[in-house]
């Protein structure tokens, strides 16, 4: 199998990391997100880890202001796919990254990145930030939906990884 980069998305809660881990039990799988550092950032600041509406618009905000400064989140994951490469026992490279000019650059310039919507029934709701009210707005290479339980998923994904998205 050839090195496979993934560029993963969806809203929160929809299943990203839980199919992310059950390919873990397939192959070699390294797992980042380009929001990894902003967090770290974040939590100096005073954010207390949650995930609700304000930790995410505050999330959201400063990594949007760190795009702007110096584009740190794309030089991290370039850092993280260049490192992906150098490592030989490491099969997919899984990316989370929400803002559609963000997988675009990445996408732009590595090529053979595929992406990847993870979905759960019907998408709805605002978060209230621009990470992750745009998710909906990229072109993906692939849609997964999510849609039944979790003793159903592993035998669906894998089979929907393997057969659509593998070279």
């Amino acid at each position: 199998m050839e090195k496979q980069i993934v560029i993963i998305n969806g809203q929160g809660g929809v299943g990203k990391d839980t199919v992310c881990n059950i390919l873990k039990k397939y192959y070699q799988v390294r797992i980042v997100s380009a929001i990894d550092k902003i967090k770290e950032i974040a939590s100096y600041g005073g954010w207390d880890g949650q995930k609700d509406l304000k930790g995410r618009k505050l999330l959201s905000d400063i990594k949007m202001a760190f795009c702007k400064y110096n584009d740190l989140p794309y030089k991290e994951m370039v850092q993280e796919i260049d490192s992906f490469f150098a490592n030989e026992n490491e099969q997919i490279l899984f990316i989370h990254v929400r803002e559609p000019q963000e997988i675009h650059k990445l996408v732009a310039k590595y090529p053979m990145i595929k992406t990847l919507l993870i979905k759960r029934g019907t998408t709805s709701g605002e978060f209230g930030n621009v990470s992750d009210d745009n998710v909906q707005n990229y072109d993906y290479d692939f849609v997964f939906d999510n849609n039944k339980g979790l003793d159903e998923l592993e035998k669906d994904f894998v089979s929907f990884f393997e057969n659509k998205m593998i070279k």
